[in-house]
């Protein structure tokens, strides 16, 4: 039976480190034999649950504590977590490298699948669905290495004497790669899910990734057509019941990643903790502050764990911590469609459209409705914040979120050390010193 191992490293050296797995198969025969090359694929899925931008312990918690919804309570740590909750991180920092290192070894796999697929002999059917979802894998990692570095390499082969010295691509191009190679995998897959649970890539998640991309170079009407056709498809629905969210079985999911031998989520693992004082994350007092009392998120969504005169929360969105056969850990979901079209719309100045888009996720949480007369500025205010609300804890969106509505110095109220050039991590230094093209530093480190 092939193993997770297939990342299929072969000739492999660094434009970041890969590790070589210790048994291979040839990609010459990987990519001809259906069976062989979805097990790659499925590797490609595994690689994304263990350790990746979107992995359930990462991104969440990383841009969380970066920016001002986790409090960390760790003073020293070789993880580096305490600089970057701090505010304090420099170009040696090993949560950086260990991010930017796992983030490329995704890469360097999807790169060795679409290599391997294009050049085979599959039925065309099968080509198509793994170059695909191998491009919006590719795509999603890409995106979060912009976000958080700007200027990145941008490898698309695995022939290790180009990458090993490959400069960096500037930001925007970046950007208007990754809109290519997602424009090509909507036009490859299909709407139909592969599995029930949605835990392989679709069309629709391709499509909401791209506006997502369209809606951080503020392409608000390129982004409006994408996000409109998913709320509109038959194949969600939105999740009416707040206790239900984090159920796999919704029909609002888009994408989702399974734990492994119906474990518990990584998000679980992450922020849990009761009866005691926090060992790592909790929730900052300024997200709480966010939440009206009557706000079911804040009731349903977070635990109070109270030792003796101290009161702290957890983020408490997945609940099975043992046995788990009824959550997997969401990636897409279509509130996330719903708030990005509040936003879409508010940008360009439509606000009625806009606010029934707003209004479904607070309607839910059992909060007041926003109607008009509003202004422009006092819906995007609020759109923020409904962000904020909704989507803590999960996939770094406060970062992102900030950073698309040009907010990012508004840190500067709340952590004192927070500078301007915070706005991007410094490039590894492990990696400059590998790789001198990678050079210039970003500003500040």
């Amino acid at each position: 039976m092939l193993i997770a191992g297939l990342c299929l490293c072969l000739n492999c050296e660094k434009l970041i480190e890969v590790d070589v797995p210790s048994n291979q198969i040839a990609a010459e025969n990987v990519f001809q034999d259906v069976q062989t090359a979805n097990a790659a694929l499925a590797a490609l899925y595994g690689m994304l649950w263990d350790n990746s931008p979107v992995a359930g312990d990462q991104t969440g918690k990383l841009l969380g504590a970066y920016t001002d919804d986790l409090d960390y309570y760790v003073a020293s740590s070789s993880t580096g977590l305490p600089d970057i909750y701090q505010n304090t991180q420099t170009d040696s920092n090993p949560q950086i490298l260990t991010y930017w290192t796992k983030a490329y070894q995704v890469v360097y796999t999807a790169n060795t699948i679409l290599e391997g697929v294009k050049k085979s002999q599959l039925p065309t059917a099968e080509k198509n669905k793994i170059i695909g979802e191998a491009l919006v894998v590719r795509s999603l990692v890409f995106f979060y290495l912009q976000q958080i570095f700007g200027d990145i390499p941008f490898p698309l082969g695995t022939d290790y004497k180009v990458n090993q010295s490959i400069s960096k691509t500037a930001s925007d191009q970046v950007l208007k790669n990754i809109e290519n190679d997602l424009n090509e995998a909507i036009n490859l897959l299909s709407d139909d899910y592969r599995n029930t649970e949605r835990i392989f890539l679709n069309r629709k998640a391709g499509q909401l990734l791209l506006a997502k991309v369209y809606m951080s170079e503020h392409r608000w009407n390129m982004a409006e057509p994408l996000l409109k056709e998913i709320t509109v498809s038959p194949l969600y629905q939105f999740e009416v019941d707040l206790t239900k969210v984090f159920i796999k079985s919704g029909k609002h999911i888009i994408w989702q990643l399974k734990p492994k031998n119906d474990g518990a989520t990584k998000e679980i693992t992450t922020y849990y903790f009761a009866n005691t004082a926090p060992t790592a994350f909790a929730l900052s007092n300024n997200l709480l502050s966010a939440f009206a009392n009557t706000d079911l998120r804040k009731q349903n969504w977070m635990a109070k764990i109270q030792v003796g005169q101290n009161t702290w929360y957890r983020a408490d969105k997945y609940k099975n911590r043992t046995s788990n056969t009824t959550e997997d850990s969401v990636v897409f979901r279509l509130e996330e469609v719903y708030l990005f079209l509040a936003e879409v719309y508010a940008q360009q100045n439509r606000i009625s459209e806009a606010l029934p888009y707003l209004n479904e996720t607070r309607l839910r949480a059992g909060l007041p409705l926003v109607s008009e007369p509003i202004s422009q500025q006092d819906l995007l205010a609020e759109i923020l914040l409904e962000d904020r609300r909704e989507f803590f804890t999960e996939m770094g969106h406060r970062f992102i979120d900030l950073k698309r509505m040009g907010k990012l110095n508004s840190l500067q109220a709340i952590k004192p050390n927070w500078k301007d050039y915070h706005s991007l991590f410094p490039i590894p230094q492990k990696e400059v010193l590998l790789n001198p093209n990678l050079n210039p530093q970003n500003t500040g480190y």
